[in-house]
């Protein structure tokens, strides 16, 4: 099966009316894996996967839930490489919330982004504080999260504002993932002299 069919049968499965309500469908669960790609520090498998769904999924047999795990699994190493490489990286929906924000499929995606950070929080900010916050605003406000919040509110009733904010999600992408994983500069090591 190619990884495009095991994406397709991830999708139907993810975006099912069975899973728990407050499981991740597959926009929001490619949200939280490349958050989860990004943060400085990995997340073990089992925790972030048992996350995902909220509560254990009604698999078929043991074939399917090895299936579903397995893809996921693929799924956010294929993120991770498009985050390294030096291109945009792809949203599996338009970097847009439109005239129905909370109807949007970037909102979704968003949402699970934000999930993804949730779960390693106090890591993400440990070292670039102030670049990361300022990174992870559009995402932020696209998630509609923290729309309650004075400062948030403030920005999402500039509906241009937004829309730019949206737009840069993928760009921004790629400079949050250098600022948690560039190696620091460390000093050259001295070379031993030859005799």
């Amino acid at each position: 099966m190619s990884f495009a069919e095991q994406l397709a049968r991830l999708q139907v499965f993810l975006d099912a009316d069975d899973l728990h309500e407050e499981a991740l469908d597959y926009i929001a669960a490619h949200g939280y894996l490349t958050a989860l790609c990004i943060c400085p520090e990995p997340v073990p498998e089992r925790e972030w996967i048992d996350a995902l769904f909220a509560e254990p999924p009604h698999y078929s047999d043991d074939t399917e839930r090895e299936a579903i795990e397995a893809t996921l699994v693929q799924l956010k190493a294929h993120i991770a490489r498009q985050l390294a490489s030096d291109e945009d990286m792809d949203l599996p929906c338009e970097p847009t919330l439109g005239d129905e924000p909370d109807e949007s499929e970037l909102r979704g995606w968003c949402i699970g982004f934000m999930e993804g950070v949730f779960m390693r929080e106090e890591i993400w900010f440990e070292d670039a504080e102030e670049e990361v916050s300022e990174l992870l605003l559009p995402i932020m406000v696209g998630s509609g999260l923290f729309d309650d919040q004075p400062e948030f509110s403030d920005i999402a009733a500039d509906a241009e504002l937004v829309g730019e904010m949206a737009g840069q999600i993928p760009e921004l992408l790629t400079t949050l993932y250098l600022i948690c994983h560039a190696p620091e500069e460390k000093p050259a090591l001295l070379k031993p002299r030859r005799h």
